[in-house]
């Protein structure tokens, strides 16, 4: 994982072709970059965010997506139920026990060095 000026990038590696490859994954655009070093990636990135900001800035929109906090989540019934029970057990309504959950999990995430989307 990358970061650089609050964007960050998901790396794969294409050994047939000897290139990183890179992808912004907290934006509505796809942002990407290649390099065949490690400073050639990490300067391509740079560039590739400086370049979309940029383009942002001329264009009049802003750079990270804004998001509103509400996340409209279908479930089976069932489940829906033992949300409902787990959240009544901890003394919680369903969006803050949910919440919380995803909380751990994108943290859990973030010490196995996986996405971060915080």
């Amino acid at each position: 994982m990358m970061e650089y000026r609050g964007y960050k990038a998901q790396i794969d590696f294409d050994d047939d072709a000897g290139l990183f490859h890179g992808e912004v994954i907290n934006t509505r655009e796809g942002i990407a970059f290649r390099g065949r070093t490690v400073d050639e990636l990490r300067q391509g990135f740079r560039e590739a965010v400086d370049g979309y900001l940029d383009w942002c800035a001329r264009c009049g929109t802003g750079g990270l997506p804004a998001f509103s906090g509400r996340l409209s989540v279908r479930l089976p019934p069932e489940l829906h139920r033992s949300v409902a029970a787990a959240a009544r057990r901890d003394g919680k309504n369903i969006s803050t026990w949910i919440a919380e959950r995803l909380g751990e999990v994108v943290e859990r995430g973030a010490e196995r060095g996986g996405a971060d989307a915080r």
